[in-house]
């Protein structure tokens, strides 16, 4: 069947829109939390229980029947306050109780009058209230009350992590630039990258790829292949630059530029019978050529714009370690920044012919300094413009939440 460029447009835009839709809710402790208030309000829609927390917490929450009950499960958490309910507000409240469960765990169990659909979600420390843990319980119609209700999974367990595709330049009979001491580009680069990948290693919600993990050659296109095998989210080039002016100094970020794009654009068009899908699912071998083109235009220029951003948010964390090159993203058609559907950067660290700047890359000092601020400058990033799925996306929707229920007085 032969699809329309309209609605090809149409079918894209609403995938690259998705890209960055959030989902979520709960956090994974690093310290065991206490519950140290509880509190209830009620009006006509729902009643809400709301527990002050001197931590995050995951928890989980199901129903049951025969009598009606609403049970939390919270954990690695104590309790420090008593759980009472006021004779006033039992007109769907009956009775709260707690006990602790699995050692460190406790579970809260509300006694209801009636049936009712919950919802919960955790709030994170705003102003003068720290997290809070909110239980709103909606009364159920005679329509709905004769659906089943299935328990509620915590949704730390659906979510995926954000990918990111490491990838050191150069490499074995490809040594890239030297410095004046003879230090070579692929080493810098490639030392560079495992430290990056360590710390993204461990921070929960990400995961690293290595593209190239070793002293040997890879092609610029077997680079972009890698990366979009693992579905990376973001691809990071590594790089040392070189001038014939050792004064020239500082880091730089690239993007790829609308000529890039269109040279690379027209590789796919050519090719497309082999292509890969393109973001969403998307192929390019079943359309004709004016959907086709358009459908890579559209996946290009998204992709160019988030790759400008996040390539910004790093910019700015490398100018607080070092001297900047240029003070913007730049543009350019280096290939391994041409995957129409991956946003990606490179970045040359700093000036490995400049003989300062040389030195500061063979320290293990400065090599962190440089994969952190990387590291920095894409949390950023994703911090504001999640994939959907990820916890990242759960983090940006409690703190949406959390900003909309703020006029609440919790």
């Amino acid at each position: 069947m032969r699809v329309s460029a309209s609605m090809a447009i149409r079918i894209l835009m609403c995938l690259l829109c998705s890209v960055a839709m959030p989902t979520t809710v709960g956090a994974p402790l690093v310290d065991s939390a206490e519950v140290v208030n509880f509190r209830l309000s009620a009006n006509e829609e729902r009643t809400r229980v709301v527990f002050d927390l001197t931590g995050s917490v995951d928890h989980a929450l199901f129903t049951l029947k025969s009598p009606e009950r609403v049970v939390i499960d919270i954990e690695n958490v104590s309790l420090r306050t008593a759980l009472q309910v006021d004779t006033d507000r039992k007109a769907l409240l009956r009775n709260i109780r707690n006990a602790p469960r699995n050692g460190n765990d406790l579970r809260i169990v509300l006694d209801l009058n009636e049936s009712v659909t919950p919802k919960s979600f955790l709030l994170r420390p705003q102003g003068d209230s720290g997290y809070r843990l909110v239980i709103d319980l909606f009364k159920q119609n005679e329509a709905s009350s004769s659906k089943p209700l299935v328990k509620a999974v915590p949704e730390s367990d659906k979510l995926r992590d954000v990918v990111i595709a490491i990838d050191a330049g150069h490499g074995g009979k490809d040594p890239g630039a030297s410095g004046h001491r003879g230090t070579l580009e692929k080493d810098i680069a490639l030392a560079i990258a495992r430290e990056l990948a360590r710390r993204v290693k461990t921070e929960r919600g990400m995961r690293p790829v290595l593209i190239r993990d070793g002293d040997y050659y890879m092609g610029l296109r077997e680079r972009i292949e890698k990366a979009r095998e693992y579905k990376a989210d973001l691809f990071i080039s590594i790089h040392a630059d070189a001038f014939h002016d050792k004064d020239a100094r500082g880091s730089s970020v690239y993007a790829l530029s609308l000529r890039g794009a269109s040279s690379e654009a027209a590789e796919w068009l050519a090719n497309r019978e082999n292509a890969s899908e393109l973001i969403g699912g998307v192929s390019l071998n079943d359309k004709d050529d004016i959907v086709a083109s358009v459908l890579l235009d559209l996946s290009q220029t998204a992709t160019i714009q988030a790759s400008l951003d996040v390539g910004s948010e790093v910019l700015n964390q490398l100018g607080q370690h070092n001297k900047l090159h240029r003070g913007h993203v730049q543009q350019a058609g280096f290939m391994v920044l041409k995957s129409p559907d991956i946003p990606s950067i490179l970045v040359e660290t700093a000036f490995i012919s400049n003989p300062a700047e040389e030195r500061k890359l063979t320290s293990t000092k400065h090599q962190t300094k440089i994969a952190d601020a990387i590291l920095q400058g894409v949390k950023r990033y994703f911090s504001r413009k999640p994939p959907r799925g990820t916890l990242f996306a759960h983090e940006n929707n409690l703190r949406q939440e959390s900003n909309r229920l703020s006029a609440v007085n919790l």
